[in-house]
């Protein structure tokens, strides 16, 4: 199927040829004819499916095809919220790429910065606005925003939405919204609390699975190096320098942390920056649109990025944490291989950590592959890991689109098993929640 089969506006073709889109992905197929119809939908998809064009695409569509782009102010007709600053301005961009034969106008509001020029877009008109929870409730109580002409809302990542503890906030927005609508749910995983809530939120809903059975993007290739929290500063070291072509974003479960990975790189010659709740909104925007660019070969995050980063040819990802929520491991190494690329993903695991990775395997199904014994090895290692890859190496050239092409940690066919020795520790979290 082509985009032309699916009955879009020729603006909207138009727009989607320009930015080399023809097929569309599968979740983009199922979901676009369901909302053509005005139907509400649960979508769950991995992440780099394309979800974003699955709902603005057919959003953009309806929106040109019964709005009056004569009038004098525009109206707020759809409402995407989702729960980073980052995914937002994401969500934002893609929008206008899509629609910029339509003349329809969308903005982006978040916190982390003042108000003062995103309530001036407000009071210009809009058709489609873009927000993070906590800065659209906080504008919707000062009355600079009204929902009276609202006719679609979107509730993006909306598992990790819940995992950062704007449930409340969720609920708050909803209550507002006037009962005639189409509402859209589109999230990479669906738990328990999912469920329920798109239960209560959404009318007679279809929904849209795509591969659950396969919870890790097909194309990211895996694997995990046992090594002691002492070392794992000395083994990312050695992997970039080992590696000098490589684009990669580095996963800490802190902001503290992710501040000392930066510290410990620049004190190795390597240049690189942290996103994360406590940086400003500018330094974010700098450091990933330098990261964007290629200027910039090292990007430390928090989770709070992992899903607002979507960057092409990206080589790799490490995890120097491995994260407490199972479901926070798929969103991180999706940052790679996203669409039709290929990807690597690298964990650290020290010996506190192992019970995440044993979590992590139950949820994706599949053992994380064993990385051989290197110079920075744990010494607590479980001595049953399995079949070993290579080391990754050194990738030749200097374009970045050559990045798809680089060498792999190693085979499919390589596995390991978990270790069953090690306590469970406590369940940590990271207060990231800023937005």
């Amino acid at each position: 199927m082509t985009f032309k089969e699916l009955g879009l506006a020729e603006p909207i073709l138009k727009a989607l040829e320009a930015e080399g889109y023809t097929h569309p992905t599968p979740i983009q197929e199922q979901s676009i004819p369901i909302l053509l119809q005005g139907k509400d939908l649960l979508g769950v998809a991995q992440t780099g499916t394309g979800k974003t064009a699955a709902f603005g695409i057919p959003i953009l569509h309806q929106l040109y095809e019964g709005i009056s782009l004569r009038q004098t102010k525009r109206k707020v007709k759809a409402l995407i919220v989702t729960p980073t600053r980052e995914l937002a301005i994401q969500i934002s961009e893609s929008l206008t790429a899509y629609g910029k034969y339509t003349g329809l106008r969308n903005t982006v509001i978040f916190g982390g910065v003042k108000q003062g020029k995103q309530v001036n877009a407000l009071r210009g008109g809009v058709d489609i606005l873009v927000a993070t929870p906590g800065r659209l409730l906080d504008l919707m109580n000062q009355g600079f925003i009204s929902f009276r002409d609202l006719e679609h809302v979107v509730l993006d990542e909306a598992d990790q939405m819940l995992d950062m503890g704007f449930i409340h906030d969720i609920k708050k927005i909803i209550a507002k919204l006037p009962p005639k609508r189409q509402s859209l749910f589109f999230s990479a995983t669906m738990p328990k609390d999912i469920v329920e809530l798109s239960r209560k939120m959404l009318g007679d809903f279809e929904r849209v699975t795509i591969k659950p059975e396969q919870a890790t993007a097909e194309k990211v290739e895996q694997g995990v190096y046992f090594v002691s929290k002492a070392n794992k500063p000395k083994l990312l070291i050695h992997l970039i320098k080992e590696n000098p072509e490589n684009t990669l974003i580095v996963f800490s479960r802190t902001k503290h942390g992710a501040n000392k990975i930066v510290k410990k790189l620049d004190q190795a010659g390597i240049r690189s920056a942290a996103i994360h709740g406590n940086k400003s909104q500018a330094a974010r925007q700098k450091a990933l649109s330098a990261f964007k660019d290629g200027n910039l070969k090292v990007l430390v995050a928090t989770d709070i990025a992992a899903r607002g980063i979507d960057v092409e040819d990206l080589s790799l990802v490490v995890n120097y944490d491995l994260p407490n929520v199972s479901e926070t491991y798929v969103h991180r190494i999706g940052r790679t291989g996203r669409a039709n690329a290929s990807g690597t993903a690298l964990s650290f695991c020290d010996k506190d950590e192992r019970p995440y990775l044993r979590d992590i395997e139950k949820l994706i199904k599949q053992s994380v592959p064993r990385m051989p014994e290197h110079q920075f090895v744990d010494e607590d290692t479980p001595k049953d890991t399995g079949s070993q890859p290579s080391q990754p190496q050194r990738k030749q050239g200097n374009s970045r689109n050559k990045n798809r092409n680089r060498n792999r940690p190693g085979g499919n066919n390589f596995r390991g098993k978990n270790n069953r020795n090690s306590s469970r520790p406590k369940k940590r979290t990271d207060s990231n929640r800023s937005e």
